[in-house]
């Protein structure tokens, strides 16, 4: 929860803008402001006190404790112009949440973080566990010294410096692994998620026993438990209080298998006992197998307590690496249409695929150490497999395309790439058909498609048949690719499919380079279209015969019941 906090009738106002922003999310900390601030910093994870920083920080100094408990705290000034991460910045969630107050009310976000400044991972911020001199590698980091990177695989991280790299041979080291190490001064370990840990036990297991035998088990192999990336076990254990008790005291995720898959797998160890309570032969060691990977360490019992059997045993593998592909859409190319999340996803790729064109849109964007993979017009198919094959490799691969990645851009040939083996995530963005509609009024009001005209990829006789079907299903119609030098032709033919279902006065909307500096748009009407104006930068959009122009605004009512189709002029307000 965020606690907010004001003073001042101008930051009361900015106080409960933020609050109804972020409904659910926030608590208005009323009263005296020292007594405010303390019940806040007591009771929320982070804080927006809307005091000056001065004041903030007399009132915070006796509250503090550790930076990886103590919560995150963004002041805003009297004039709402600026929102400053004081404290927390990356443990407590300030330097984000300064970002995030800044979107809401227009404030421009104060970090002073080296790392954040600086467009530098902050090795707490990869999302992943990390141990040792975190300070004095980011330090390294930062200062351009040489940082070796020695890690057991490639794993789908942030881009990291130029200075960070294998064989660096560098004062600082930086590892990336499950094992277990001696660390060194100036020297950092990230654990990612490669173990999986399965799991039996009898009934009424200690969730202390269940424990104990997991991190005596990882310690004698040498490896760490912050590599665990979730326990695994039979469906009939799901509820086994041990069992749930020893995922929530690891801070990992349970797992359940059904018996009957679990006692497909082969495996070292079978047991008749497990195969007479639960219905398989084995437990800890088929579980951990099915959950993917190598096995590691073979079925363990646990020691018991106080000369009882054993209650509980557990098996570990490890898995590869699996990269990561966003398959990105960039909307129509106006930065302000540039979604929070593809930002996100811009920075977190370690590898970026993508039309040059496109690239050079947000270059700026990317973090020092993104490798870019640019290429021409006409290399989806190369790109989309370049992108695939990246992330195979086990990087953060983004692969972007205007408008939304999966309108006419790179989500479908990428897709169809892409097998199992990798993550794949979806980036939504705003379409071309969608910005040219908000830039004419609410021609898409009703029930609209859209239709590339390019025949490049698509016989002329398949585009004919979708045009004739929505001319006669009376819906609306967005043209994409409408026309260009080597393809004149298809636009008039498809306006005059058009025209033998809808009235020649019927609305036509034409937008070239949506949201662009150069961008221009009219409203016409299906007769009045010259399609020589027409180019590939150009969405046209038709109206169907319940479309009017009002106000010089292309307008589509959203159902025809109160509106009569007949009697209702074709253009309101027209010439």
């Amino acid at each position: 929860m965020i606690g907010l906090i004001s003073a001042t009738a101008a930051g009361t106002v900015a106080r409960d803008r933020l609050a109804a922003a972020w409904p659910g999310r926030t608590v208005v900390y009323e009263g005296p402001v020292r007594e405010a601030v303390q019940r806040a910093f007591a009771e929320c994870e982070q804080l927006v006190c809307f005091l000056a920083t001065g004041a903030v920080v007399r009132l915070l100094a006796p509250l503090l404790s550790d930076k990886s408990s103590d919560p995150g705290v963004v002041c805003v000034d009297e004039a709402g112009r600026h929102a400053v991460a004081l404290l927390g910045g990356h443990g407590g969630g300030a330097n984000a949440l300064a970002g995030a107050v800044g979107d809401v009310l227009g404030a421009a976000p104060v970090v002073t973080t080296a790392t954040d400044a600086a467009g530098v991972p902050g090795l707490d911020m990869l999302g992943l566990p990390v141990e040792g001199d975190v300070a004095g590698v980011s330090r390294a980091m930062l200062d351009g010294a040489r940082v070796e990177l020695r890690a057991d695989a490639v794993w789908p991280l942030p881009p990291l410096p130029p200075n960070v790299s294998p064989g660096a041979d560098g004062s600082a080291v930086l590892h990336v692994g499950d094992r277990i190490i001696e660390l060194e001064a100036q020297a950092a370990v990230l654990r990612p998620a490669s173990l999986a840990v399965g799991v039996g036990a009898s009934k009424g297991a200690p969730v202390g026993e269940v424990v104990g035998l997991i991190q005596d088990t990882l310690r004698e192999a040498g490896l760490s438990p912050l590599s665990i990336a979730e326990l695994v076990t039979v469906d009939a254990k799901a509820d086994e209080p041990g069992i749930v008790a020893a995922a929530a005291q690891l801070g990992v995720p349970l797992r359940t298998y059904a018996a009957g898959e679990l006692a497909r797998i082969e495996v070292p160890n079978p047991s008749g006992a497990p195969l007479a309570a639960v219905g398989t032969p084995s437990v800890a060691e088929a579980a951990a197998l099915a959950a993917g990977g190598e096995l590691l360490v073979p079925k363990r019992k646990s020691s018991g307590l106080e000369g009882r059997a054993a209650m509980a045993t557990c098996a570990v593998v490890r898995r590869s690496p699996r990269g990561r592909l966003a398959v990105v859409g960039l909307g129509p190319g106006a930065r302000d249409l540039l979604t929070p999340r593809a930002r996100e996803e811009l920075r977190r790729a370690s590898v970026l695929v993508g039309l040059d064109q496109y690239v050079d849109q947000i270059r700026d964007l990317l973090r020092p150490g993104t490798t870019i993979l640019e290429s021409g017009l006409g290399a989806e198919e190369a790109r989309a497999r370049t992108a695939v094959a990246e992330a195979r490799k086990g990087h953060a691969v983004a692969l972007i395309g205007s408008g939304d990645a999966g309108v006419y851009a790179m989500a479908s040939p990428a897709l169809a790439e892409a097998g199992a083996d990798i993550d794949v995530v979806g980036v939504p963005g705003v379409t071309a058909a969608l910005a040219a509609a908000a830039i004419l009024g609410a021609p898409l009001g009703h029930d609209h498609v859209s239709i590339s005209l390019s025949d490049l990829h698509t016989p002329w006789e398949v585009i004919e048949r979708r045009v004739r079907a929505a001319a006669e299903a009376d819906i609306i119609v967005t043209f994409y690719n409408p026309r260009s030098r080597g393809r004149d032709w298809q636009l008039p033919k498809a306006l005059s499919i058009l025209s033998e279902h809808r009235e020649p006065a019927t609305p036509v909307g034409v937008v070239r380079n949506a949201s662009r500096p150069d961008e221009s748009s009219r409203v016409t009407s299906l007769a009045g279209l010259d399609p020589v104006t027409v180019d590939m930068m150009t969405v046209v959009t038709v109206g169907n015969t319940a479309t009017r122009e009002i106000a010089g605004r292309m307008v589509t009512p959203r159902g025809y019941r109160w509106q009569s189709a007949t009697t209702a002029p074709a253009r309101e307000g027209a010439e």
